[in-house]
């Protein structure tokens, strides 16, 4: 029976998270102001402590609503289905900006550019190194994730933690290579529409590897905790779907900025 008694949907309980959340979001981005110009981190470094402390309490909050307390019933996970679908539409068309400006740039290069792509004094990476080998690891990642994802239908406990841990590694892989690759990179985001391109595209595609990690880390403690089931398990299967737009984000990014447009 649902909490109010009278009907399937979910009414939130009064929540500090919105608020603690939208503080810490106004000191990220003042602290990373402050810390451009002015070198100096203390507020970054306060607004990043106190976003981690709200996503965990809050993950603690619906965690508890969902496993414990009955209040995800199916009405409101066809509604949580929808806001996740809805949310990597947004992220698609976020991805979508970085793309054209890659492609108006790169079809047409102007005459400051030296009429060529890359531009002129631009050495490009190349993209049978470190850019393939990140693919197979996301490619990897994505069939673990599915691995994972099909033995817990069939409640299969110890094959879900495994690959599920496989996963996890795998993106964690995949951003440590990426750092090694923009310590190394002959050039920098200041250099000309390519490296501005370039940076944006595959830093904020780095982003969303770190976020759907941590998204998949959270998941890999509730599993191992045994908050999910065959039949009710929509946290990890909208981490899932999250991974799988990530690493098809990257194959576009891959084929688009590294290969053809090297």
């Amino acid at each position: 029976m649902p909490k109010h008694g009278h009907h399937t949907y979910h009414l939130v309980d009064m929540s500090p998270w919105p608020l603690t959340g939208s503080i810490s979001a106004m000191m990220l981005t003042t602290g990373l102001v402050k810390w451009f110009h002015q070198f100096n981190i203390d507020l970054l470094l306060l607004g990043v402590i106190v976003t981690i402390l709200t996503m965990l309490q809050w993950w603690r909050d619906i965690t508890r609503e969902g496993t414990y307390q009955g209040q995800h019933t199916t009405r409101v996970v066809i509604g949580l289905q929808w806001g996740m679908i809805l949310f990597i539409t947004s992220e698609v068309l976020f991805f979508f900006s970085f793309f054209w400006a890659f492609f108006h740039s790169s079809l047409t290069p102007a005459v400051e550019l030296g009429t060529m792509w890359p531009p002129a004094g631009i050495q490009a990476f190349n993209p049978f190194q470190i850019p393939l080998l990140n693919t197979a690891i996301l490619l990897a990642s994505g069939a673990t994730v599915t691995w994972a994802h099909h033995s817990l239908l069939e409640s299969n406990h110890t094959q879900s933690l495994q690959s599920l841990t496989l996963t996890v590694i795998l993106g964690m892989y995949f951003t440590g290579l990426q750092a090694l690759e923009y310590w190394e990179a002959p050039f920098t985001i200041s250099d000309s529409v390519y490296g501005s391109t370039f940076f944006v595209a595959t830093g904020f595609h780095g982003l969303h590897v770190i976020i759907g990690s941590s998204f998949l880390l959270i998941c890999l403690y509730r599993m191992y905790m045994c908050h999910f089931s065959e039949n009710h398990h929509f946290g990890f299967e909208a981490a899932a779907w999250y991974w799988h737009f990530v690493d098809v984000v990257w194959l576009f990014l891959y084929i688009s900025i590294y290969w053809w447009g090297s």
